[in-house]
């Protein structure tokens, strides 16, 4: 690893971060001296991950690299819900995983398993790395039902419906959410017998005359646990109360994580959030929304937006990360299938400019003009992981002109190992991804291409520019010049 510059007045600067709890930027202070303890709320495998889904995973991984870049030694957990959420994120509805598979007809720990494997070839696909543990929620109910034990005499009440919990037991109850204020609690729909609108399910019964797939027994009947339980356990378990940060799409900071929180002081005997390690995590963080104003590519639309979906048009997976990288994870990212185009045009430039320091020998950066650059890039990044900024000092970084070609790709590789663009390993030719609606394939393209090239050498111009129309016409661009000759023209595959 390298070590992360220092600033100009020779100490690296502090790494700040916005605590959705406390909604101020906070320098980070680790709980255990040099390591970070990071836990991020993992997708719900009943269906494949929408690319709003995996901005989350995108930006955690982020935030990992940055930890790690500073110094700190990361141990990251990431869960996988396979039982317990259901259709709403509060107490109404069916267990996702459980309709999934009466929909289909299948197992549900068949429907889990495929999706499990296809968000894991999706995180692979996007550059991001594995973390230290996958933490599988059926793995862990016979803790959830110690855990629910542990505190059901103080804090919860039984209902012929399940355990539930009494939120008036902990102080500042949806402190995270901004309740009062934000109205967060109004999603939550009324279930006969509880105490208050937000109390919440932490075990659910199997209804009389029902069986599930996923069911198990408890002190109070044989069921399932509640969603918001599972991340409660599996964070305490892998990283002790109180850890470092918990990371998750602002969606969560309505209902999921206020009532983990509440959770967590229960168990944890803890006192009201003034004190924000009484939450189980010192720093809650949040992304914001990807917003695709079409509507046409919502779950419920059928051919919604998942990665596959993009390759499928031509679009190599790091573009989106690079589409990611562009806002701010607190801001709003809007998609478009030209600004996706603009973002894979941006990587390639970053690409070619790494190309030609392949094979230089990695120095230690000793030129100025690349160390005050590696200070500002560790100033972005520590600056609540202003990823913007940081993307236009690679630019400038791999831009720069008369410098050594091995303190250049040392630098380049610095920065990188945060960003996560794999820009020395991949090639431009990688980028080039089939559309799957393409009617020609790479060999007759490069057919064709020979054929131009006679008849250019025969100055039959018009014969020339027919095939290159004809390539055009099936979605290709050709490149005169430029030594990887063609590439898709994607801007007529969105």
């Amino acid at each position: 690893m390298t070590d992360a510059p220092a600033s100009a007045n020779g100490s690296p600067p502090p790494l700040m971060l916005f605590n959705s709890l406390t909604r101020s930027l906070e320098t980070f202070q680790p709980v255990h001296p040099g390591e970070a303890r990071v836990y991020s709320c993992g997708p719900t495998v009943y269906n494949y991950p929408h690319i709003g889904n995996m901005r989350a995973y995108v930006f955690a991984d982020v935030l990992g690299r940055t930890l790690s870049f500073k110094g700190y030694k990361l141990t990251h957990v990431i869960n996988i819900t396979d039982v317990g959420h259901l259709t709403d994120d509060a107490d109404a509805g069916e267990d996702k995983l459980e309709k999934a598979a009466k929909e289909r007809a299948q197992s549900i720990w068949d429907i889990a398993r495929h999706y499990t494997e296809a968000y894991w070839a999706d995180i692979r696909a996007l550059g991001i790395r594995q973390p230290a543990e996958w933490s599988i929620a059926t793995d862990y109910v016979p803790r959830m039902i110690d855990f629910a034990r542990s505190i059901a005499d103080k804090h919860c009440y039984e209902l012929d419906s399940g355990l539930y919990f009494d939120v008036s037991t902990v102080a500042d109850y949806g402190r995270l959410a901004r309740a009062a204020t934000d109205e967060g609690e109004g999603r939550i729909d009324p279930v006969a017998g509880k105490r208050h609108a937000a109390d919440f399910a932490i075990w659910r019964k199997t209804p009389p005359g029902e069986t599930r797939q996923m069911e198990w027994d408890s002190p109070w009947g044989r069921g399932a646990p509640g969603w918001h339980l599972e991340c409660s356990v599996m964070s305490g378990a892998l990283l002790g109360f109180p850890f470092d940060i918990h990371t998750g799409g602002i969606d969560h900071r309505e209902i999921h994580h206020p009532n983990e929180i509440a959770q967590n002081q229960a168990y944890c005997c803890a006192g009201g959030l003034d004190v924000a390690a009484n939450s189980g995590a010192r720093l809650w963080m949040h992304n914001n929304f990807l917003v695709e104003r079409s509507g046409k590519m919502s779950k419920s639309a059928g051919e919604f937006l998942r990665l596959g979906l993009l390759s499928d048009k031509g679009y190599h997976p790091l573009a989106y990360r690079l589409m990611c990288l562009q806002a701010h994870y607190r801001s709003e990212l809007e998609f478009s299938w030209e600004g996706l185009g603009a973002a894979l045009t941006r990587l390639k430039r970053l690409v070619m400019a790494a190309a030609v320091l392949h094979g230089a020998d990695e120095t230690t950066p000793t030129d100025r003009r690349l160390t005050d650059l590696l200070a500002k890039f560790d100033a972005a990044m520590s600056d609540d992981l202003n990823t913007p900024v940081a993307l236009t000092l690679i630019e400038e970084a791999a831009a720069m002109k008369k410098v050594d070609a091995g303190q250049k790709r040392a630098a380049l590789a610095a920065m990188d190992v945060v960003l996560g663009l794999d820009l020395l390993t991949i090639g431009r030719a990688d980028l080039r991804v089939r559309p799957r609606a393409a009617t020609i394939d790479e060999a007759g393209i490069e057919a064709i291409l020979a054929r131009r090239k006679e008849a250019r050498a025969a100055k039959d111009f018009a014969a020339s520019d027919a095939l290159r129309d004809e390539l055009i016409a099936a979605g290709v661009e050709v490149m005169d010049g430029d030594a990887l000759g063609w590439d898709w023209r994607l801007g007529d595959q969105g």
